[in-house]
């Protein structure tokens, strides 16, 4: 199963870097987005080398011994090599001095195989084992790679980390957060190693194939990176998505208000039997002015003394300080609804600062009503003890 997971995530983390790179000649720096790209097709292609299926495809010999092996660590390194690059061209544009660190990386993975060559691994079974001669570059082949790969990602992850934390809530944020799920990934995958190098030096052989946990650490690895590289592409999407799911269960939460006011105004309904017909946004949207319409509706009936007294009972009763406003609309609403059943009228308009916000947005709005509504279903003690003080 993870190595099927495994293989479903390569494919699409090279679905999303290549619609990064096709996305790039208009947004982007070809540069910064080839960098992006390379690094998921490296550590992509680093994952599928080594898994068990390649291995039985290349067959015993020293395909599988030699090249697959090298090529795996060759490619986790190029991968981490890519995201140094990639984080330096966005930081620092087109100045950013990539050189020095190709060189390095450049220079590392030479020494990586020339420590693997001259270590002659040989394969027995799912294990590569080491005479005592190769033993010494065989560690030296494990060490150096955990060397480059803790420090790069460990600058990496800091890196995206401090700009997740500074940007903007959008999608832009979550795109980095999911980065630095990716890289943090990426570090305990890297780190994973060390058991390796251990139980090197004490048996001198290594297990030839991902084992579980390096495996899982792998997958989540291109997940997260390729969800966060490719949040532009589906992210309108999840949103839309998410957007009519909230507008639902805004929608849901206002019914009790909505319903008390459709009892005492019957004509504020629209259109009764429809509500949801033209989609959850428009449903809400229409419960909202429904709403309004019912609160204007009932005006003549609003007592205007009532919300200071209502504020000062939800005090002493103890309601929380942010639950107060909600709390007196909400009392203000059911006298007002009394007071029209009984036909009583107030000769002086409420305080303006109570009527609705015209200017306010159906999203706000909805928050608001939502609050209300939760007040009005709560029927606590302060609700009781201003209505039973209403004269009738």
């Amino acid at each position: 199963m993870i190595e099927s997971l495994a293989y479903y995530l390569c494919l699409a983390g090279f679905a999303g870097f290549g619609y990064k790179l096709i996305e790039a000649r208009r947004s982007q720096p070809a540069r910064t987005m080839w960098f992006l790209a390379g690094f998921g097709i490296c550590i992509a292609a680093g994952i599928v080398v080594l898994t068990p299926a390649m291995s039985a495809l290349a067959g015993p010999g020293p395909v599988a011994e030699w090249v697959l092996s090298l090529a795996g660590d060759e490619l986790k390194l190029g991968a981490i090599g890519f995201a140094v690059a990639f984080t330096q061209s966005v930081w620092r544009g087109e100045g950013a001095r990539l050189a020095p660190h190709a060189l390095f990386t450049g220079a590392t993975m030479v020494l990586l195989a020339g420590c693997f060559a001259l270590s002659e691994p040989r394969r027995v079974g799912d294990e590569t084992v080491f005479s005592a001669a190769g033993l010494p570059f065989a560690l030296a082949d494990k060490v150096l790679f955990l060397v480059y790969s803790l420090i790069s990602l460990g600058l990496l992850l800091a890196v995206f980390a401090r700009s997740a934390w500074h940007a903007e809530p959008g999608p832009l944020r979550a795109g980095l957060w999911l980065l630095v799920a990716g890289v943090a990934s990426a570090f305990a995958w890297t780190f994973w190693d060390v058991d390796d190098v251990r139980h090197l030096a004490g048996s001198a052989r290594i297990g030839a194939r991902e084992d579980v946990p390096s495996s899982v650490l792998a997958a989540v690895t291109i997940g997260c990176v390729a969800a966060g590289a490719t949040l532009s592409a589906w992210s309108p999407a999840v949103s839309s998505v998410l957007g009519r799911v909230r507008a639902y269960r805004a929608y849901r939460r206002i019914e009790p208000l909505w319903t008390a006011l459709r009892t005492a105004v019957p004509g504020i309904a629209l259109d009764p039997g429809r509500e949801l017909a033209g989609g959850a946004e428009f449903a809400l949207y229409r419960r909202v002015i429904e709403i309004r319409d019912g609160h204007l509706a009932l005006r003549a009936h609003f007592d205007p003394d009532l919300p200071a007294r209502a504020e000062a009972a939800a005090r002493r009763a103890g309601v929380r300080e942010a639950e107060v406003a909600a709390t007196v609309e909400a009392v203000t609403l059911a006298a007002a609804i009394e007071a029209g059943r009984a036909g009583r009228r107030f000769n002086r308009s409420p305080d303006p600062d109570a009527e609705p916000d015209a200017a306010a947005d159906v999203t706000a709005e909805a928050a608001w009503l939502v609050q209300v509504s939760r007040a009005w279903q709560r029927r606590d003690a302060v609700v009781e003890r201003v209505k039973t003080a209403t004269p009738g």
